[in-house]
């Protein structure tokens, strides 16, 4: 997720275009971009608020990768140098000395012209930023960081199910992920359409895909449930209202509703989920279109601890493996943020 004065108060007034990754560097065993897989070596930036950048926090939990790839957390409302360290003691990253992301990418690259996004990888000793290419960081969480993985870890991203995981995620990413994005900052009735009836014709197709079966491919959790219920978990907080996706509630459509509550209350996913952070953000960051800066109270998010029945379909949530052990001290989401 980009941050930036000027951005944030421009969303509405201009067609939305994601920026690819600039920085699109691999960090993998065999370092052949000159980054190794090495416990300790990196620290792992994202903001709370982010859909793209959750989907590292959840996958950093499933696969046990707290002790090898340290976290900072950013504060959810950015300033004209986007995202700051100001909920950490002085206002600085304690293991980076910085008080903005936007060091590490000056760091990399003096005078980068592009904006400043989470997920962010960043190495410790040099102070540099390492990657911000959101779709690869998970992946290679997943593959290329194997052997640290915790005992029992899952397998996210199984080979013989890849084709079909990649074409999953890609429609998701499409037409869901992005899709509430190209609805909330369209700049016309038209584009705005487009954009929100194809957020709903995606879910529908996903919601008869789920109906017969736990998750989206396999009997397992994969990366793309990940991607899923990274835009899910955030649907009725701020994409249905702020984003004026509301041609139904997420809480309304039985299976989606059920399927994002079983995530949800799986270790991994649920306790990395910060809805004061995405809430705060959504509202007070994109004055273009939001220009008052009111967070709304509701929804109601007891319904996130309800029951959901979705085991009666069977499944293994971490196939051969196990749940992750309890969150970390001091990387718990605050009360204000849970259910």
């Amino acid at each position: 997720m980009n941050g930036g004065g000027e951005g944030n108060s421009a969303y509405g007034h201009k067609a939305f275009k994601r920026s690819r990754s600039h920085f699109a560097d691999r960090i993998t065993a065999d370092g052949r971009d000159g980054w190794p897989v090495e416990a300790g070596r990196y620290r792992l930036v994202v903001s709370r608020a982010c859909p793209w950048a959750s989907r590292s926090l959840v996958s950093r939990r499933l696969l046990g990768l707290e002790d090898a790839l340290s976290l900072a957390v950013v504060d959810p409302i950015q300033d004209d140098r986007s995202w700051r360290f100001t909920l950490d003691a002085d206002g600085r990253d304690p293991a980076l000395g910085i008080r903005f992301l936007s060091e590490a990418y000056d760091r990399r690259e003096t005078g980068y012209p592009g904006g400043v996004s989470v997920p962010a990888v960043v190495d410790v000793p040099s102070g540099e930023l390492v990657t911000n290419d959101f779709q690869q960081i998970t992946l290679d969480l997943a593959t290329e960081w194997s052997a640290l993985h915790r005992p029992g870890a899952p397998d996210l991203y199984p080979r013989a199910r890849r084709d079909e995981i990649d074409t999953v995620m890609a429609e998701v990413y499409e037409d869901v992920n992005n899709g509430v994005y190209r609805a909330g900052f369209a700049t016309n009735q038209e584009e705005y359409e487009a954009a929100c009836a194809g957020v709903f014709r995606r879910l529908e197709l996903l919601a008869s895909r789920l109906a017969g079966q736990r998750y989206l491919v396999g009997d397992t959790i994969t990366e793309a449930d990940i991607r899923l219920f990274t835009t899910l978990v955030r649907f009725d907080a701020v994409y249905h209202g702020h984003f004026k996706c509301n041609l139904w509630k997420l809480a309304e459509n039985p299976v989606l509703w059920a399927y994002s509550r079983d995530l949800y209350q799986t270790p991994g996913f649920g306790d990395t989920v910060d809805f004061d952070h995405i809430k705060r953000h959504y509202y007070q960051v994109h004055t273009g279109l939001n220009p008052t800066r009111i967070v709304p109270l509701g929804p109601d998010l007891s319904g996130w601890l309800s029951p959901h029945h979705r085991e009666e379909l069977g499944g293994r949530p971490f196939g051969d493996g196990t749940p992750p052990g309890p969150v970390r001290p001091g990387e718990e989401v605050p009360p204000r943020g849970r259910p």
